[in-house]
């Protein structure tokens, strides 16, 4: 019994003394294991994205060109024409194509390109400006209305002759006076061409209607045999009518630009 307690007092010796030694060696490996991950750099750890939450769009990559289908460049004055190339919303044209349509040439010095059009080529002279409308009377016109006043006047100054000297004239005489103003007066209006002229064919109508009108009165009071002073032109109304209309037209005329002239309507 004696000789048991000193071996089990052994064996307890030998157990406390392995269980202090397997906690030294653990707590050295856990400082270990401490100053290794305090030697290494730390690492954020990524969070992981909210469930509503929206990805950030990728970056905007390069604009993508792509040819115009229908538009095309073309140059007043040279013959054909270049492609359009859209980029980004904007429109571009290849240089060397511009200088071939414009027969120009391309010239690189430095960072410059100089891009010169050929001179050969005319380019189209603007629309010319209609001709402006001419004023007065031109001399054609008014050659002819001179004639033709002066039929009429020739007119009138028979008819004041034959009642002062109590000559009879016939429908045949009056006729052949008529014909002579009518051919006056289409002269006169073929030659007009002014805006003046026109304004004043009507006037030197009215004037052959006057005098018309005067020879028709004559000849219907020589029908009836009534009698006709000598002075009855200077107090016939119709007779003024046709002397006051051809000194209106006659300054009207000299003075080269169309008025109107009341005494002949």
């Amino acid at each position: 019994m004696a000789m048991a307690i000193p071996k089990i007092v052994f064996a307890v010796t030998i157990m406390m003394t392995t269980l202090l030694a397997l906690a030294v060696i653990g707590l050295s490996q856990t400082a270990s294991q401490s100053v290794s991950a305090q030697s290494r750099p730390a690492q954020a750890i990524p969070d992981s994205p909210a469930p509503d939450s929206v990805a950030p769009e990728p970056a905007s990559k390069p604009g993508k060109a792509s040819k115009s289908k229908n538009e095309t460049l073309t140059v007043a004055g040279y013959p054909g024409e270049v492609p359009i190339v859209q980029l980004n919303d904007k429109s571009y044209v290849d240089l060397e194509q511009l200088a071939r349509l414009t027969k120009g040439s391309l010239t690189f010095k430095a960072d410059q390109i100089i891009l010169a059009f050929s001179s050969t080529v005319a380019v189209p002279a603007p629309p010319a400006e209609p001709p402006k409308p001419k004023t007065g009377f031109t001399k054609g016109f008014e050659q002819a209305s001179i004639e033709q006043m002066g039929v009429i006047r020739e007119w009138r100054s028979g008819i004041a002759y034959a009642i002062e000297k109590s000559y009879p004239l016939g429908d045949d005489w009056v006729a052949a006076q008529r014909r002579n103003a009518d051919k006056s007066l289409a002269l006169a209006t073929a030659a007009a061409s002014t805006e003046d002229d026109h304004s004043a064919v009507p006037l030197l109508s009215a004037e052959l209607n006057h005098i018309q009108t005067l020879s028709d009165n004559y000849l219907a009071m020589r029908q009836n045999a009534q009698y006709i002073p000598p002075d009855f032109l200077d107090s016939d109304s119709q007779s003024q009518q046709v002397l006051n209309c051809a000194r209106g037209l006659a300054a009207m005329f000299a003075g080269g630009r169309f008025e109107d002239v009341a005494e002949c309507h």
